[in-house]
């Protein structure tokens, strides 16, 4: 590979892991997503959530819309109806 590629390839790798300090809200954990990862592995009949919690169940194979909700709780099941996983949007 010619040189100048690498060099190239080397500078957009560095570019990448650079940040610009601010907080990226996919990291934040505004659903709360982290509180509730004891309940992977559980069926969703068995579990009780707040009801002021703001949740988007998701079964296998449905439709999901694309806004992205950072407060909102995702729960991904499989097709036992058993929790798979948690996440914000």
């Amino acid at each position: 590979m010619p040189k100048h590629i690498l060099a190239l390839v080397a500078t957009c790798a560095a570019l990448a892991s650079c940040t610009d300090g601010a907080t990226n809200p996919d990291t934040e954990d505004l659903c709360r997503a982290s509180d509730y990862t004891s309940l992977v592995g559980a069926p969703l009949a068995a579990v009780t959530l707040p009801a002021e919690l703001n949740t988007r169940i998701l079964p296998p194979g449905s439709a999901m819309t694309m806004d992205y909700r950072p407060e909102r709780l995702n729960i991904e099941l499989d097709e036992f109806g058993v929790i798979t996983r948690l996440f914000c949007g």
